[in-house]
């Protein structure tokens, strides 16, 4: 596979990438950002993925997250994802909402038409990029990997963890949708992509994995209280009592006064980054 380099910038003490992909999971191009901390040549350096939510790209938390001090200080590679698949032919919510079709991928592969032809974001997150990374980025330690995300994407990284626990140490996320089953956001976009069926909605829903028996060795979550979604899509109060129902360790935190956006993302961002790197030492 072959990258093209669309950019690249010093920011503390490391690189910020940017880089751009023929994808054959997606049938489209596909870009994606990586921040790699300046480190001694022939080192490995731990690995964490960000996805990001509704309507976002990968430049979102590239601009607005501030992790690159933190992913410097700890020595972490960075690498954050789009949200869906891009590009002329591919198919968009019919009536041009934001919580479905271009920039809401939902990390699913999708079984219906029109969608399943591009929308295959949870094998190009769990197999074509990392595919990626481990050829293009030689000081990335694949068997050091974490994992977070926002919204759809804090959807995104506790299903993608529960799904695939030995291979992410660590996963935590902000604002996530918990439970897509029981949510407007979720029913629209599990529906439209996987079909009336509601049995293979349960593999990207993190509160049914855990009660279907899935675990993690840790998880954190940070929402704030002030967010306005947080009744009726982002429900957390259903993830606090899946874990606490089935023995699953995790620290979810409830903090006053903070609402849905990077604001909010960027003050915990750094304390994210630390746990993590606490979980991908040697």
């Amino acid at each position: 596979m072959t990258l093209e380099t669309l950019s690249t910038n010093r920011s503390h003490g490391g690189t910020q990438g940017v880089y751009r992909h023929a994808s054959d999971t997606t049938g489209t191009d596909m870009t994606f950002a990586v921040f790699v901390p300046d480190h001694a040549p022939g080192a490995k350096l731990p690995v964490l993925w960000y996805l990001s939510g509704l309507t976002c790209t990968h430049a979102n938390v590239m601009e607005k997250g501030e992790y690159r001090a933190a992913c410097a200080q700890h020595g972490i590679i960075f690498i954050a994802p789009d949200t869906s698949p891009r590009g002329e032919g591919v198919p968009d919510d019919p009536e041009g909402a934001w919580d479905f079709g271009l920039g809401a991928g939902f990390y699913v592969d999708a079984t219906e038409a029109p969608w399943a032809k591009n929308y295959r974001m949870r094998s190009y997150i769990e197999d074509e990029l990392p595919s990626a990374v481990l050829r293009n980025f030689p000081m990335a330690d694949m068997t050091r990997q974490g994992i977070s995300g926002h919204s759809m994407g804090g959807h995104g990284a506790l299903t993608v963890a529960l799904r695939m626990p030995d291979r992410f140490r660590s996963v935590s996320a902000f604002s996530p949708i918990v439970a897509p089953l029981q949510c407007p956001w979720g029913e629209k976009a599990l529906s439209n992509y996987l079909g009336a069926d509601r049995e293979p909605w349960s593999h990207y829903d993190a509160c049914a994995l855990i009660e279907g028996g899935a675990r993690v060795a840790d998880l954190l979550v940070d929402q704030g209280e002030a967010d306005s979604f947080l009744e009726d899509q982002l429900k957390t109060h259903l993830l606090v009592d899946a874990c606490e129902k089935a023995g699953q360790k995790a620290e979810i935190r409830m903090q006053p006064g903070y609402d849905h956006s990077y604001y909010f993302i960027s003050t915990f961002m750094a304390e994210h980054v630390g746990w993590h790197a606490e979980r991908l030492k040697v």
